[in-house]
């Protein structure tokens, strides 16, 4: 896949609240990043963010975190949750 460079990708990402753009300091602490104390499930390679996006909607009552590598992609993923009205999903940028 050929990345593109997407020149407001980065700050598109660190705006959005689903984005976590800290997540060494949120390590051990994820029910107070969700507000609850579901189980956690973790997408590496998340891409765009359909699949994680379709099981956090179908599944409300576990928190989804999903870890993208590349800024240019994740901001797919971000630009999708303009609608998400559901607080169960993270978003991570990290290698």
């Amino acid at each position: 896949m050929r990345l593109r460079n997407i020149p407001r990708a980065e700050s598109t990402i660190e705006a959005h609240d689903a984005v976590i753009n800290q997540p060494e300091a949120e390590r051990g602490k994820w029910a107070k990043v969700f507000g609850n104390s579901n189980p956690i499930h973790i997408e590496i390679g998340m891409g765009k963010g359909q699949f994680l996006l379709n099981m956090a909607l179908a599944h409300p009552d576990v928190n989804y975190i999903g870890i993208e590598k590349y800024s240019s992609v994740l901001v797919r993923a971000v630009e999708k949750l303009e609608d998400f009205e559901q607080d169960n999903l993270r978003l991570i940028r990290m290698d």
